[in-house]
């Protein structure tokens, strides 16, 4: 059964239809049958990236401890229950040979959460946990790309203590977010032995 990494974090009661608190989970290999439909639907949604499963199962099998989802708490999570997923971040750790001597880097590569939940700081919770795991894992360094006008994601992640360090103007790749290719990448970068980082 997945480990639970935090029992829960309240949600402001602005919506009455939405639960009180969700529970935080790390991913587990045995939970890709129930989840990982789940994930794929929620990151193609909010993140417009067409990533094919064996992509997913790139990160999940081999970083699975550095991935972690928020899920509803009205059911328990067994066998045969799922509570929906409200949120995900998906993450690895490896070594970064470019520097000298080379380091151990981490890398969100996807982050995600359901549009009836957000503003509620469970993005902030989730990337918290990767921080902390990579931490816990001996990492130097935590990289990440987000869109330069993707404003809420930009303060999250400086307010966390990532710091920009580049930008590449906006193409027909895999990060354009499926637009025009007109928006700007923003590279951000967490040095895990800084005063800066807040965890």
């Amino acid at each position: 059964m997945a480990s639970e990494t935090s029992t829960s974090t309240p949600i402001p009661s602005s919506n009455k239809e939405l639960p009180a608190e969700l529970r935080y989970i790390q991913y587990e290999h045995a939970l890709e049958k129930q989840y990982l439909p789940s994930i794929r639907a929620l990151i193609s949604k909010d993140l417009s990236e067409p990533y094919s499963i064996y992509v997913y199962r790139y990160f999940l099998y081999q970083w699975g401890d550095l991935c972690f989802m928020a899920l509803d708490p009205s059911l328990p999570l067994t066998p045969t229950t799922t509570p929906p997923l409200h949120g995900i971040l998906i993450s690895k750790l490896e070594t970064h040979a470019s520097h000298s001597p080379p380091t151990l880097r981490g890398y969100i590569a996807m982050l995600a959460v359901s549009s009836s939940f957000r503003g509620r700081g469970i993005a902030t919770k989730l990337v918290k946990l990767a921080i902390d795991a990579m931490a816990a894992r001996g990492a130097d360094e935590i990289v990440l790309e987000t869109e330069e006008d993707n404003v809420a994601a930009m303060r999250l992640y400086e307010r966390l203590g990532f710091i920009g360090v580049a930008f590449e103007e906006g193409g027909a790749d895999e990060w354009d977010g499926g637009g025009d290719g007109g928006g700007r990448e923003c590279y951000l970068e967490m040095d895990l032995n800084s005063e800066n980082v807040i965890r």
